[in-house]
């Protein structure tokens, strides 16, 4: 009787971990998002950048911060509207446990002011 006891308690406490570090990841990831969408709109606005330095910047920031299954999920987009370089950042990061953890979907705008308004 106390190992069936053992062992259900064992696999709850697994899954709760599981959840946890996945619920870390994301967070994680969310950040990473949130970084490169904010270096890619402040490198765009420079004088000379554009929506090309933006988009540049701001993939090289989610190749170096994020790998594995989540960078391909993850994209930022840059344009400009009126004096502003705009930066937008999607991801999905789907749940390491189909049912116990949802997938998330995190979408970051940033807007930094054109320097170089042409």
């Amino acid at each position: 009787m106390t190992t069936v006891q053992l062992v259900t308690a064992t696999a709850m406490a697994l899954l709760v971990f599981t959840a946890l570090a996945n619920l870390v990841v994301d967070l994680y990831a969310r950040g990473a998002v949130r970084a490169a969408v904010d270096e890619g709109a402040r490198n765009g606005a420079r004088a000379g950048g554009g929506v090309t330095a933006c988009e540049r910047r701001a993939s090289e920031v989610l190749d170096g911060l994020v790998g594995g299954r989540i960078r391909p999920r993850a994209r930022v987009t840059c344009s400009k509207v009126g004096g502003f370089v705009v930066a937008h950042g999607t991801a999905t990061l789907p749940g390491w446990v189909p049912g116990l953890v949802p997938t998330w979907s995190v979408e970051v705008t940033a807007r930094a002011t054109d320097e170089d308004p042409r």
